[in-house]
C-alpha cells in the first residue's frame, strides 16, 4: 500500500477508489489504507479480476485518486441491505446530491458530477438499490458495478468508513469541471434462438424450466453442440439476451445446477423470453467505443471500468485476452471485473462499462 500511495504523489486527494482482490487479507488492507489516506474518503470492494496500468490483472490492487484541486468527493454507505429501506435510501442520496453540489463550488461556476456505485455481488439487490438511487440522484448519471471473489460465490465485500463490509453498498458522487462521460458497451448480439422462461423462483435468480423442459438441457439444446458441457466458459461463450425498451440487454447466468436448473446473475421471472446471444467483432467494436469516447470529451486522462468477469473469460477462450488487454492499457482503463454492471437505473450483465474523465 505505501509503494501504491507513493505513486499517487504529494497532491491533497479529494477521495480514492480501491478495487482489490479477494485473496488480499482485508483487515490488513484496510488498516494500511487508514495509516496512508487520513482525512481523505477512500471507497473500493473486492474483485474478480482487475483492470491496472497494464491491462488485465488479478491478485491486485488498483486505486484511482482524484486531486482535490480538480475534484470533490462525497459518499454514502448503505448497510445490511438485506433490509434495505427505499425511502430512507432517496432521501439519504438526495441529501449527499445537496452535500455534493454545495461543497463543490469552489471547483468553478461549471461542475460535472456522477455517482459511482459499488454494490455487494451476492446480495441479489441490484435491481433495486440501482433504480431507487438512479431515481434519487435525478439527471446525476450513475454508473458503477458488482464486487466479485473469483467466481468462488462464497464472500464479496464492500470498502467503506475504513473497513470492509459484507451485505453493503456504497455510492460517491464525485464533482469535478472536467468533462465526463458515462459509457455501456456489449459485445453480443442477438441471435435466432428464443426461449420463454415457463418455471422460475425469481427471489433466488433460479430458472427452473424452460419452453416447458429442465432449464439447463433446454438452454444446452438451442446454445450448443452435442457433448458440449454447462460451465462458466459456456455461459460466457452464449448469454442469453433479453429485449426491453427496444434494446436487447445480457442476461448472464452464474451457474448450472444439480436439478437442472440454472442460477443467474440477475433478476429473471416467468414469461420472460430470451435470446441465444452471439458475439461480435469485440477489438472493432471497442476500438469504436474508444474513438467515440474521445469524440464526446476531448482528450482521456482516465477511464473507470467495470467488465463483467464472463467478459474476461470470454476473451480468454477466444484467445484474443491479450489484444483486449493492450487496448485497456493504450486508453487509460483502471477498474475490475465484476458480478454485473450498474449504468443509470439498470443493473446489467457481460456489459464493459464505466466512466471516461477528460484531462
Amino acid at each position: 500500500m505505501d509503494d501504491i500511495m507513493a505513486q499517487l504523489g504529494d497532491a491533497p486527494l479529494a477521495g480514492a477508489i480501491v478495487f482489490c482482490s479477494h485473496h488480499l487479507d482485508r483487515d490488513m488492507l484496510a488498516r494500511a489504507i487508514n495509516r496512508r489516506s487520513e482525512g481523505v474518503r477512500v471507497i473500493g470492494c473486492t474483485s474478480s479480476g482487475e483492470l491496472t496500468a497494464q491491462g488485465y490483472d488479478h491478485g491486485s490492487l488498483s486505486v484511482i485518486g482524484f486531486p482535490a484541486a480538480a475534484f470533490h468527493m462525497a459518499s454514502h454507505c448503505f448497510l445490511d441491505i438485506d433490509n434495505f429501506d427505499p425511502g430512507a435510501a432517496r432521501a439519504a442520496v438526495r441529501a449527499l446530491a445537496a452535500e455534493a453540489e454545495r461543497d463543490s463550488r469552489h471547483l468553478g461556476d461549471a461542475v460535472n458530477h456522477v455517482a459511482l456505485f459499488l454494490v455487494d455481488g451476492l446480495s441479489h439487490s441490484e435491481e433495486l438499490l440501482t433504480m431507487t438511487i438512479q431515481d434519487a440522484l435525478g439527471d446525476i448519471p450513475l454508473i458503477g458495478g458488482s464486487s466479485g471473489d473469483d467466481l468462488a460465490f462464497r464472500q464479496t465485500a464492500i470498502l467503506e468508513g475504513g473497513a470492509f463490509h459484507g451485505r453493503a453498498a456504497v455510492v460517491a458522487i464525485l464533482s469535478t469541471p472536467r468533462p465526463m462521460h458515462v459509457f455501456k458497451a456489449q459485445h453480443y448480439r442477438p441471435g435466432e434462438h428464443k426461449m420463454v422462461i415457463t418455471g422460475a423462483l425469481p427471489h433466488e435468480r433460479i430458472v427452473t424450466e424452460i419452453n416447458a423442459e429442465p432449464a439447463a438441457a433446454e438452454y444446452l439444446r438451442l446454445a450448443g453442440h452435442a457433448g458440449e458441457a454447462l460451465g462458466t466458459e459456456f455461459f460466457a461463450a452464449h448469454p442469453p439476451m433479453v429485449r426491453a425498451g427496444g434494446e436487447y440487454y445480457v442476461r448472464s447466468i452464474q451457474s448450472a445446477n444439480d436439478d437442472g436448473s440454472l442460477t443467474f446473475y440477475c433478476a429473471i421471472d416467468e414469461g420472460i423470453v430470451l435470446t441465444v446471444g452471439e458475439p461480435v467483432d469485440r477489438i472493432a467494436g471497442m476500438e469504436a467505443l474508444f474513438s467515440d469516447i474521445r469524440g464526446t470529451i476531448g482528450e482521456v486522462d482516465r477511464i473507470i471500468a467495470f467488465d463483467c468477469v464472463l467478459n474476461r473469460i470470454d476473451a480468454e477462450q477466444r484467445q484474443i485476452a491479450h489484444e483486449v488487454s493492450q487496448l485497456y492499457r493504450r486508453n487509460g482503463v483502471i477498474g475490475f471485473n465484476t458480478y454485473g454492471e450498474q449504468y443509470h437505473a439498470l443493473h446489467v450483465n457481460q456489459t464493459f462499462s464505466g466512466l471516461a474523465i477528460g484531462t
